[in-house]
């Protein structure tokens, strides 16, 4: 299936009245050869071949005026975005929508801006902006991928209305300026080129319900056709095969020669008289019978943890499973100094978020000026973050943690020595085997699905290089508070941690045993809009020995992973 560009129409209508002129403008040459001013009557048919030349020339200049009146538009829609960006871009890239609609903005919005100006007299300018794609940072077709799944993602984990995301609210809040149908249009697509058929419907029929309220445009880049036909084969693929079988009706109404909507139409009829013949679904086997589309697609990758772990995740990020009174009542906040010295003149804040596991809360633990210092290091540094495969051992990337990472040696300035002496003072551990402070930056919808922070028994290869042992414990700084999402949730446990800037959530990993603590398995939720910042220090068990000596029983049941 072909999708014409932004500008498409305009410019097909471009070329025709240019062949005209050409075809037109050789005639005239030829009626000059022939001495057609020796008779009037000759130069009254150039007179009317000039009329067809003024006709087609009005055209013409029409045609341009119309890119040009879209061009301005676009300047002004750009102009007006990148004020309102400009009053403070870090809660403008901040926020979900925003941060997807630059993108597509820098993406294939402006990859159409650039085809119509191609077809202009302004190569100059053309030529200046390609350059500019050699010095410039540009977003690729997988940042706009990645950006629309994480608005898929915000959208399911916090329960937002897709017409209410399309409007630039989050819960309620107007955050940024509303969507085109072209944009909801753009992030159907992408749902669909993941696989992602649920997200396909709901945004497919928001860019219907949008295109029909939108004045006609003739520079839309798809039609009312393109999108039944998205909603047809995802509506089919999600097992309604009544519903396909109506909008490919709809859509052989509006393009009757549609050669794949044809074939569909065949085989959903046959699929529903078996369904009521037999009241089973045949022909989904990928065998050459099923429906046909040509539309994109790539594999997407599936969910690495149960569905009762997701739904207790997600509740969790949103906030609606919280302790109970009896849970609440045994917790305590109170000031600590933990044997040290130093500390007896200036106690630390604790709060105790959990006793077993135990988990606390430091507050005040980190100052604006050493946070923003530390930003302003890991910054040049970042890279997307990795993960650990349990087989190989080796770093990776996955779609189950989106954010960037950099990592800060403690010798490299005399504030994070202070950090990482304060760390030692709030946990009672050698940071001598701890790793180096890691700093991460959530993107959009940036998060972290479901882990341990330790090596399970069977990955073997994990942390063989540091030749420190498995990691003990946990210290976590928070850099930045979050608007709205970002926690820290214990999906076992069933509790979250909120973002607060300066303060640092402690736990161990370990049981004194030296099994790990499966009940501590936890998750950063995303961040549905607000800048989430954080740092950690992984601190392991060698020399820890009279730190946190073993008991003389065990401390650990069986837990299941």
């Amino acid at each position: 299936m072909m999708y014409p560009n932004q500008g498409g129409v305009v410019l097909t209508h471009l070329t025709k009245l240019l062949s005209i002129c050409f075809v037109l403008c050789t005639l005239t040459i030829r009626c000059t050869n022939s001495e057609v001013y020796t008779a009037l009557a000759e130069m009254e048919e150039l007179l009317e071949t000039e009329s067809v030349l003024i006709t087609s020339l009005d055209g013409y200049l029409k045609v341009q005026q119309q890119k040009l009146d879209y061009l301005k538009n676009k300047l002004g829609e750009y102009q007006r975005e990148h004020e309102d960006a400009a009053t403070d871009m870090p809660a403008y890239v901040s926020n979900p929508i925003n941060a997807y609609l630059l993108t597509k903005r820098l993406t294939t919005d402006w990859r159409q801006v650039e085809n119509l100006m191609a077809h202009d007299v302004g190569v100059e300018f053309l030529t200046n902006i390609t350059n500019y794609r050699h010095v410039l940072k540009f977003p690729s077709d997988e940042d706009l991928n990645g950006a629309a799944v994480a608005l898929m993602r915000l959208q399911d984990t916090y329960k937002l209305d897709t017409s209410s995301v399309a409007r630039g609210m989050l819960n309620g809040i107007q955050y940024s300026t509303a969507m085109s149908s072209d944009d909801c249009f753009e992030l159907g697509r992408q749902s669909y080129v993941n696989h992602d058929y649920y997200h396909t419907v709901l945004w497919m029929n928001e860019a219907m319900t949008r295109l029909q309220e939108e004045p006609h445009n003739q520079t839309q880049t798809f039609t009312r056709a393109d999108i039944l036909e998205y909603l047809a084969f995802s509506t089919y693929k999600q097992g309604n095969v009544e519903s396909a079988l109506t909008m490919t009706n709809e859509l052989l109404e509006l393009t009757p020669d549609h050669e794949r909507a044809r074939g569909n139409k065949v085989f959903y009829e046959k699929e529903i008289a078996e369904l009521k013949a037999e009241s089973k679904v045949k022909g989904d086997d990928g065998s050459d019978s099923t429906p046909v589309s040509d539309l994109p697609i790539s594999k997407g990758d599936p969910s690495l943890y149960t569905f009762n772990e997701r739904k207790s995740y997600e509740m969790l990020c949103r906030g609606e499973l919280k302790p109970s009174p009896a849970d609440l009542r045994p917790l305590r906040c109170r000031y600590v100094n933990n044997n040290v010295p130093f500390l007896r003149l200036g106690p630390l804040k604790l709060e105790e978020a959990y006793l077993d596991p135990y988990i606390v809360i430091y507050h005040d633990v980190m100052r604006d000026n050493e946070i923003e210092l530390i930003k302003k290091m890991a910054r040049p540094r970042f890279r997307r973050a990795t993960v650990q495969n349990s087989v190989t051992g080796e770093l990776e990337t996955a779609n189950y943690r989106i954010s960037k990472s950099a990592w800060l040696r403690t010798e490299e300035h005399e504030i994070i020595e202070n950090i990482v002496q304060r760390t030692e003072d709030m946990t009672g551990l050698d940071m001598s085997v701890a790793e180096e402070l890691q700093v991460v930056n959530y993107g959009i919808g940036g998060h972290y699905e479901p882990h341990f922070d330790f090596a399970r028994k069977d990955e073997v290869r994990a942390f063989q290089g540091l030749n420190t042992g498995n990691r003990i414990a946990t210290v976590l700084f928070y850099m930045s508070d979050v608007e709205q999402g970002g926690a820290t949730v214990f999906t076992n446990i069933r509790i979250a941690l909120w973002p607060k800037k300066g303060s640092a959530a402690f736990w161990y990993n370990l049981h004194k045993s030296g099994e790990g603590d499966y009940r501590t398995r936890h998750a950063a939720c995303p961040v549905l809009t607000g800048s989430k910042w954080v740092s950690n220090k992984w601190i392991h068990e060698r020399n820890q020995e009279f730190r946190r000596p073993c008991g003389l029983e065990p401390d650990h049941g069986e837990f299941a992973i």
